[in-house]
């Protein structure tokens, strides 16, 4: 072997031999000496002189202070490149991984040490790339199998793109060739290392890189979603470097790529893409052209998580309008010299984008909307929240030039709000108010309201809402009256039972009120309308609370110092606004539920309001109209009644139609008629008769007149299957019995006892209990006739008939029949002595029978 490489040692080297200085001559001969050992058969003796040539070229490096480095490295280039260069280019294909480790070590001592390391490039570049490239790289291994050696030619592959520099530029093709297929290495340092080597290339050789910056741009693209997010930020940092020095063709092939990146959960990822945007809108050579497409992606980092990219996103921005101003300063010389101040009601006055930052959006707004409009109705979340709140951006800086656009952006805008995501729809909402800011009221209420007339939905009315909190109080002024007056319309105000959409008509109305302050007082009217239907509809739900908030706010507008207050102001045109619709009503309309809010709501109010209140009643209750309807309002009704003194009594009025709910409106709904539904209605009609009579509104006599209208449907109601309705005739007709003062016919009066002596063997101990204290009712109003023996013969067989309850298996019973026996002993106490001694053997305990009699035996004789 040393006779195979001994002629090339030797070999004469023509004028360069005879140029040699001692020092070069020195080297040549003690280079030459190890050099023939790189070529033995052994590994061991290749490594030995691999390693002994590293000692030689480490120990031959100059040590003293005044050596001359320029010198040493003149000298050494000989040697270098005609002796040492090819044998270890050799030896990079050595079959021992350690060879091939000092070959590599030796290259990079040589290429620094060397006075011109360009020379090396025509053979060293082509030995990296059979190394480091493959010819079908996305099938076969690279040749080099060793991940760490892979990494180290890298190195060397940079080391000679910074120590050449534009001489770089005739080996572009093998260097391109090689980072193709490193650039996708599976070893991750090696992808990083080969993002900075093509970053390196791109800077070295400015002037030719452009004319293969095309071909990395696939790999890079690749291994842009690396699951290491060190290589991601390498190969983001890469991109910028080789688009920004190359060929500004491949932006559209990379502006997807970043658009992802922006998504990233490691943020250093973000602002990587952030600072390469940011780069290329400042020194991109083609940028103006770019820009529709860069200026999205920087602005999107405005709302980055992460405080610090938010604010580089901000300050690159920032620069990017300055520099485009200072650019174009003849062209906005106008706006420059006489600069408009911000808007009355911008939204931050104090930090207004520049001129340069708004000029540039607005110039291109035409361009990005639609790519906005696209990924805000993508299927991916994360993609529709970074549109929504690009949106809100950029209607920031576009301010009053949106009008142009505003019939897109408010379609778009209605469809993001519907989104299920609560970050599309705040952003979206935070762009209405916008909106709302820049546009005029008269132009931004013609679109909506129309589509809101069309077709009511709950993202309309939330972006109705957004527009009237941004729109300044003056601007808004003229069009209160008439917003209120559309949303009163029952096509929007009943547009949904779904309790999103009562949520958004209700943030209408405090929009208006916040916004309207007192301008919302020739509204009050419509406002009212709209909140008692969100009271009728949602209240129990989950919004009455909400609502009744924007009751004492639009009370306080309005100079009022309650929500009833308010309601008094109103409750006339309520009443008027209700009744003209009250003949087509049924159980499930909505002016049903409205008039129950309005009814409740109003408390003294209705008072006043009996005139209009009495014939809604009278012809909503009659038998012929829906029976569901009938339940609904008795109930209401019972309400009412039950607080008459502070409700329909408070003027003391109730009384002048009495008449009317007695004869019009109970009468005839306690008219039996067969039916689970007559009998649910006649158990409201007896419900509504006792919340009337035991109210306290009225007088002894006008119950006097009550009972005498009412008592044969009240004791026909004893007998219902209701127990409630039982229970409640029961306690009627003990009140009928006790406010009772005058004469009474002893043949509408003998009747009553039986019909409640029947109760007594009612399924229900409260009903049993109920009738036993009317019986004794009943008993006293017997003892205060002046004719009380014409009843001899009834207390006698009602006597005998309760001593049968005193044995009942109920103690209550037994107790209560007790308290009645003895309530009653004074009418004929020797008649009730000889009763009770009869039924003494025949009860089971004798106890109460012993009570009773012992009693009698202690009454006073008779005069």
């Amino acid at each position: 072997m040393a006779a195979l490489v001994a002629p090339e040692a030797a070999a004469p080297r023509g004028p360069t031999e005879a140029g040699e200085t001692t020092e070069e001559a020195e080297l040549s001969r003690s280079l030459s000496r190890l050099l023939p050992g790189l070529e033995a058969d052994s590994k061991l003796g290749r490594r030995r002189a691999l390693e002994a040539l590293q000692r030689a070229l480490e120990a031959a490096q100059p040590e003293a202070p005044d050596a001359d480095p320029d010198a040493a490295a003149a000298a050494f280039q000989g040697p270098w490149v005609h002796l040492l260069l090819p044998r270890l280019l050799r030896r990079l294909a050595d079959p021992a991984e350690g060879c091939r480790t000092l070959a590599v070590h030796l290259l990079g001592l040589g290429l620094r040490r060397a006075a011109r390391p360009r020379d090396a490039l025509p053979r060293l570049l082509p030995a990296l790339a059979a190394r480091l490239a493959s010819p079908e790289p996305a099938r076969r291994p690279p040749p080099e199998a060793c991940e760490e050696l892979r990494l180290a030619l890298v190195q060397l592959l940079g080391l000679a793109v910074r120590l050449a520099g534009a001489a770089f530029a005739p080996h572009l093709d093998d260097a391109v060739r090689a980072l193709r297929c490193t650039l996708l290495d599976p070893f991750a340092a090696v992808r990083r290392e080969s993002c900075e080597c093509a970053a390196g290339l791109a800077r070295a050789t400015p002037d030719h890189f452009h004319m293969q910056s095309e071909s990395l741009i696939g790999p890079l693209m690749q291994s842009i979603s690396h699951q290491h997010w060190k290589v991601r930020v390498a190969v983001i940092e890469a991109t910028g470097t080789v688009i920004q020095f190359g060929s500004g063709k491949s932006v559209d092939d990379v502006l997807p790529h970043f658009a992802q990146r922006l998504f990233d959960d490691v943020p250093q990822v973000r602002q990587a893409v952030t600072r390469v945007v940011g780069g290329w809108l400042l020194s991109l050579r083609d940028r103006y052209s770019f820009f529709h497409k860069l200026i999205p992606l920087l602005l999107s980092g405005f709302h980055d998580e992460i405080p610090e990219i938010a604010c580089e996103a901000t300050s690159l921005w920032e620069q990017v309008g300055l520099q485009w101003q200072t650019e174009n300063e003849e062209d906005l010389k106008d706006k420059l010299d006489f600069a408009s101040p911000p808007p009355a009601h911008h939204p931050s006055p104090g930090s207004r984008p520049g001129l340069g930052c708004r000029e540039l959006v607005f110039r291109n707004l035409s361009k990005i909307l639609p790519a906005v409009w696209h990924d805000i109705a993508d299927w991916v979340v994360g993609t529709r929240v970074k549109s929504a709140q690009l949106l809100a951006v950029l209607l920031l800086h576009a301010e009053d030039h949106v009008t142009q656009h505003l019939e897109p952006v408010l379609r778009a805008l209605l469809r993001a709000c519907a989104d299920e995501e609560a970050a599309v729809v705040c952003s979206c909402a935070r762009s209405a108010e916008l909106v709302g800011t820049f546009v005029s009221p008269e132009v931004f209420l013609k679109l909506i309201l129309s589509t809101l007339r069309k077709s009511p939905s709950p993202s309309g009315l939330l972006v109705l809402a957004s527009l009237i909190r941004g729109c300044p109080r003056e601007a808004l002024q003229p069009h209160v009256k008439f917003i209120a007056m559309e949303l009163a319309q029952a096509h929007i105000c009943q547009g949904s039972e779904n309790l999103l959409y009562g949520e958004r008509l209700l943030q209408c109305v405090q929009a208006m009120v916040s916004v309207g302050q007192e301008d919302c007082r020739g509204a009050g009217e419509p406002l009212l309308e709209v909140l008692v239907t969100i009271l009728a509809l949602w209240g129990p739900t989950g919004l009455g609370d909400k609502v009744q908030e924007t009751l004492a706010e639009l009370a306080a507008v309005e100079g009022v110092d309650s929500s009833q207050d308010l309601f008094r102001a109103h409750v006339s045109p309520l009443l008027e606004w209700l009744a003209a619709s009250h003949q087509d009503w049924t159980g499930h309309s909505v002016e049903l539920l409205q008039l129950d809010v309005v009814l409740t709501h109003s408390g003294p109010a209705l008072g006043e309001a009996l005139p209009q209140l009495v014939p809604i009643l009278r012809s909503c209750l009659q038998p012929a109209r829906d029976p569901a309807m009938r339940l609904k309002l008795f109930s209401t009704l019972t309400g009412v009644l039950l607080g008459a003194p502070e409700t329909v009594d408070s003027q003391g009025q109730l009384h002048g139609y009495l008449d009317t709910l007695v004869q019009d409106i109970l009468v005839p709904n306690l008219q039996w008629h067969a039916g689970r539904t007559a009998a649910a209605i006649r158990t409201a009609a007896v419900s509504c008769l006792w919340a009337l009579v035991s109210s306290g509104v009225l007088s002894d006599g006008q119950i006097q007149d009550v009972q005498e209208t009412l008592m044969p449907q009240i004791l026909t109601t004893l007998e219902e299957d209701s127990q409630m309705t039982r229970l409640i005739s029961c306690r009627i007709i003990n009140l009928f019995l006790k406010t009772s003062n005058g004469v009474i016919d002893p043949d509408k009066f003998i009747k009553i006892y039986p019909e409640l002596l029947k109760r007594l063997d009612d399924v229900s101990n409260d009903v049993r209990l109920a009738a036993t204290s009317a019986l004794v009712t009943w008993l006293q109003r017997v003892q205060r006739e002046a004719s009380k023996c014409c009843y001899e013969s009834s207390i006698q067989h009602l006597y005998r008939e309760l001593l049968v309850y005193l044995d009942d298996p109920e103690r209550t019973v037994q107790d209560a029949v007790l308290e009645a026996l003895k309530a009653g002993s004074v009418l004929f106490p020797d008649l009730l002595v000889k009763e009770t001694e009869a039924a003494l053997h025949k009860h089971r305990s004798p106890t109460h029978c012993e009570q009773l009699l012992q009693h009698l035996r202690a009454l006073p004789p008779a005069p």
